[in-house]
């Protein structure tokens, strides 16, 4: 059973929340390069003593010492220094472990020798079964994307006769597989023997074509230890004249979940099946992103007073308690970011990126009244804020991907968030 982020009924969940904060994390490590092999990507499973690694690490500092290249063993051992400073820090090593990606990063356009110290301390959503240590030009983050990867899959199979395609559905994430063609011609229109004959041929290179649909899905879905179901969709009678002849192979028959109409056995059928079958895909999170999206735009189209889009339009409806729905992209990358004046006490509030909170974390911030120097109050990924100002007023908060075109509508033209209202409020 997961545990609910927040009270009510909001969709956003522990898990959920953590491997977006998680994806969010590994898309700017992974755009980090080194000047050099300097890179440090650390992986601590649970349980193993703190003072052990820190030893480790000592040895490593030691053998980093007789790197040639100066800049990048000044790099590394500065890098190895600023690891074991933050484990003294910790009492002992978190449930699923820690991972630790350190190095010298220089910022775009950024001329050599103005690279700063980074750390990034992750705590993995699993746990790590792996002790490793790797100095490189790039971070090793296999360990954490495979943390990421969806576990439950549905087989997507749409089938006429002259065509059948092939697709997986990974949560919200559709994967064409392939496209085959039979090459059975259309009906003989001709009477007489001639046509019972040709009609007897096309039945059999049918038959053929089934058989070879079987094998490809075999081929696709039978390995794969996740596969919760196969849904079969096409026009006509051929895709229930392929279920009832026993092509499938007898564990993947025992999967099928449904057998729906639609118009077309190429790519666009496979993306109407997905719409078509959503009783049966009530749970994966595509057929929500999009039904919720249609809804906002819908109501957009129709004059858009009972919906809101923008961080700051969208907060202030938060706030009112007029927010029925929000709708945040997954693929934010914004930290809400509480800091106060220590000289002058004003409070403000900023949207930041992740890699730019750290900068502020390290570098600090100057105050907009007096200039002195802000300290961070609190800092929350940005669909955790919005969480918690949703739970007050028991609105729902949803995630929606980039996987649809709605998904890309709302990132590229509405700021990555908007809001379907309980009542119309507007604002001066």
């Amino acid at each position: 059973m997961i545990e609910s982020i927040t009270k009510g009924n909001l969709v956003v969940t522990v898990e959920e929340l953590k491997k977006l904060k998680l994806s969010r994390v590994l898309e700017q490590l992974e755009k980090i390069r080194g000047r050099g092999t300097e890179l440090i990507s650390l992986y601590i499973p649970p349980g193993r003593s703190i003072s052990l690694v820190i030893n480790d690490l000592h040895e490593e500092y030691s053998t980093a010492s007789n790197i040639k290249d100066r800049v990048t063993r000044h790099h590394v051992l500065d890098a190895l220094v600023t690891i074991m400073q933050k484990l003294k820090l910790y009492r002992e090593i978190p449930p699923n472990g820690l991972a630790i990606f350190c190095g010298a990063i220089a910022k775009p356009n950024d001329p050599p020798g103005s690279e700063k110290i980074n750390i990034f301390e992750v705590e993995p959503i699993e746990p790590i079964s792996t002790y490793l240590y790797r100095c490189d030009d790039h971070f090793h983050l296999d360990i954490l994307k495979d943390m990421l990867r969806e576990k439950a899959v549905f087989g997507l199979i749409t089938i006429d006769r002259e065509e059948a395609t092939f697709a997986l559905l990974k949560g919200n994430k559709v994967e064409i597989l392939d496209n085959i063609t039979s090459g059975v011609p259309g009906k003989h229109r001709a009477g007489g023997q001639s046509a019972r004959r040709f009609e007897r041929i096309i039945e059999e290179m049918a038959h053929e074509f089934y058989k070879r649909v079987g094998d490809y899905a075999s081929k696709y879905f039978l390995n794969i230890p996740n596969l919760k179901g196969i849904i079969i969709g096409g026009p006509g009678p051929t895709k229930k004249e392929f279920y009832d002849g026993n092509y499938l192979h007898y564990q993947l028959k025992s999967r099928i979940l449904g057998i729906i109409d639609v118009g077309y056995a190429d790519e666009s059928g496979i993306y109407e099946l997905l719409y078509r079958c959503d009783d049966l895909l009530k749970d994966v999170a595509l057929i929500e992103e999009a039904k919720n999206m249609q809804e906002f735009l819908e109501k957009l189209a129709k004059g858009g007073d009972d919906v809101a889009y923008g961080f700051d339009d969208v907060v202030k409806h938060l706030e009112n308690g007029s927010v029925e729905k929000v709708l945040v992209s997954s693929n934010l990358d914004l930290y809400i970011v509480e800091m106060i004046c220590m000289s002058c006490g004003f409070k403000d509030l900023v949207k930041v990126e992740q890699i730019k909170l750290n900068e502020i974390e390290s570098q600090g911030n100057k105050c907009k009244i007096c200039g002195g120097t802000m300290k961070i109050l609190s800092s929350k990924y940005i669909v955790e804020y919005l969480n918690e100002l949703a739970d007050k007023t028991k609105a729902d908060v949803k995630l929606i991907s980039l996987n649809t075109g709605e998904g890309k509508e709302l990132f590229n033209s509405f700021g990555g968030i908007a809001a379907i209202l309980r009542y119309i409020h507007k604002y001066n």
